[in-house]
């Protein structure tokens, strides 16, 4: 399982956005994507839709842009990504063969299946705030 460029993307914005923003400190597409070195358009786009299904915070107007609330923070790591991917792309086949599964394994199906398992029931027990934590205590960096 390999994450897409969008899912890379979005998770650098989101957690950029946990480290600098609240309800009173917004930030436009443009700074985001500016410190994340990420299109502005492309940065946009992906902010829009995990605004639009609350797994990130935005208002319009002279005051608006994009933040993150105490109930954003709790969204977990794989909500993130099976928004931008959606949850077949978690699960897909590494060879790319549609017919891939448990009872018609890839050659390397076996080998990758405990791995995936394992990883999948990590991102969904981490928060975006247990990053953000990790990065503010310098556990981990994020080159921005």
């Amino acid at each position: 399982m390999m994450l897409s460029n969008s899912s890379k993307y979005a998770l650098k914005a989101v957690l950029y956005l946990a480290l600098h923003t609240d309800e009173y400190n917004k930030m436009m597409v443009k700074d985001i994507s500016e410190r994340i070195n990420v299109p502005k358009a492309y940065i946009a786009k992906l902010l829009q839709e995990l605004s639009k299904r609350k797994i990130i915070s935005s208002t319009k107007g002279p005051k608006g842009g994009f933040y993150l609330n105490p109930s954003n923070r709790n969204e977990t790591i794989i909500q993130i990504i099976e928004v931008i991917d959606g949850k077949k792309k978690m699960e897909s086949c590494l060879l790319g063969l549609e017919d891939c599964n448990e009872e018609k394994p890839c050659p390397i199906h076996r080998l990758i299946s405990p791995s995936r398992s394992k990883m999948i029931a990590l991102l969904e027990s981490k928060t975006i705030n247990d990053l953000a934590t990790d990065l503010e205590l310098n556990k981990a960096f994020l080159p921005v």
